[in-house]
């Protein structure tokens, strides 16, 4: 199954960015670099065109929770724009934001 058509199942870009937010925020932790790499290449899947990353790369590569949750969310994007945003109130409730730590060590003072 292809991941090309998620950038056209939201309702505007705002709600594109909440998702993005989310899996940038609350999904990728730089302290598991495999995971956090294929994270980040469904962030940009959500607005390119091309197939950045495949559903059987995130499920050899991202934990069960997580994935999990990218499946629903893939789901939801394919079903409606009000199940998008159960989706991220779902989200921000499961999943708390992670502290970048290479971008605190990289601007310690």
């Amino acid at each position: 199954m292809t991941l090309t058509d998620l950038k056209d199942g939201f309702r505007d870009v705002g709600q594109r960015q909440c998702v993005q937010a989310v899996v940038h925020s609350r999904l990728a932790d730089d302290r598991e670099p495999q995971e956090c790499r294929y994270l980040m290449r469904f962030w940009w899947q959500l607005s390119m065109p091309y197939q950045e990353v495949s559903l059987e790369e995130l499920r050899l590569n991202v934990g069960r929770q997580k994935l999990d949750a990218l499946i629903e969310l893939i789901s939801a994007i394919r079903s409606s724009h009000d199940e998008i945003d159960v989706w991220l109130a779902a989200a921000e409730k499961t999943f708390p934001v992670i502290q970048d730590r290479g971008f605190s060590r990289d601007h310690e003072g």
